[in-house]
């Protein structure tokens, strides 16, 4: 899950237009699929993207006998390498180009000193540990909703308000294989069901209120 810092903290980065020929369009088209361009192998170190059929298929349980495999292992790894890199407080194994049900969590003191102590009472914020379920398995506990601004590393660039139950509890296998089992509420409720949603092939485009979906970055094209 994206880390949304609110409207006051946008920034803009260099998105540029480009006017193409129609036969440079066509030549690019035809390098992109005859060349023999090699791909990554997954566990990827980017984020998978809209569009990607990873994001919308169901995720495979993990054999808890493979957990501290080498092949498991180095997926959380690179899961929390690029959730890290990315400044996101969620990351689910869809992203990273693995079907697999395996998602991780953080939300550190550096995200919560970043809001505004308005915003981090108003969203009720806290700071919670790496946080790893394998299989998880997800129960509502506190069905009131919550709408709030939501983005996603997948969906980069964009923001929706997206309706949440208030509280969950989580349950599954740690990165040991351990039984663990976490009922939290607020914002990092927001975050489990967030991953959680990953894990079935669902992205919060599939539930956002549409008439608030919008470029982070609108402004700019506005700009001279």
């Amino acid at each position: 899950m994206a880390y949304h810092q609110g409207i006051e903290a946008r920034h803009y980065a260099s998105r540029v237009i480009v006017r193409e020929s129609l036969g440079r369009i066509c030549l690019r088209e035809l390098r992109h699929r005859f060349s023999k361009a090699k791909m990554k192998t997954p566990p990827y170190d980017h984020v998978c993207q809209v569009g990607d059929p990873i994001l919308r298929g169901e995720s495979s349980p993990v054999n808890p006998r493979q957990i501290k495999s080498a092949e498991v292992q180095n997926a959380i790894k690179m899961m929390t390498k690029v959730m890290r890199s990315a400044g996101a407080v969620g990351c689910a194994a869809p992203q990273v180009g693995m079907a697999k049900q395996i998602v991780v969590m953080e939300f550190t003191k550096e995200h919560m000193e970043s809001l505004e102590k308005e915003v981090q009472k108003a969203r009720e914020v806290t700071v919670f540990p790496l946080k790893v379920f394998i299989n998880p398995e997800l129960k509502v506990i506190d069905p009131r909703i919550v709408t709030l601004l939501e983005g996603c590393l997948s969906i980069s660039g964009y923001d929706a308000c997206v309706p949440r139950a208030y509280g969950v509890e989580l349950s599954g296998l740690n990165e040991l294989g351990q039984p663990v089992t976490w009922s939290t509420t607020g914002y990092s409720a927001r975050i489990v069901q967030h991953e959680m949603d990953h894990l079935r092939g669902k992205l919060f485009i599939d539930i956002m209120d549409s008439s608030t979906f919008v470029d982070k970055e609108w402004p700019r094209w506005n700009l001279k």
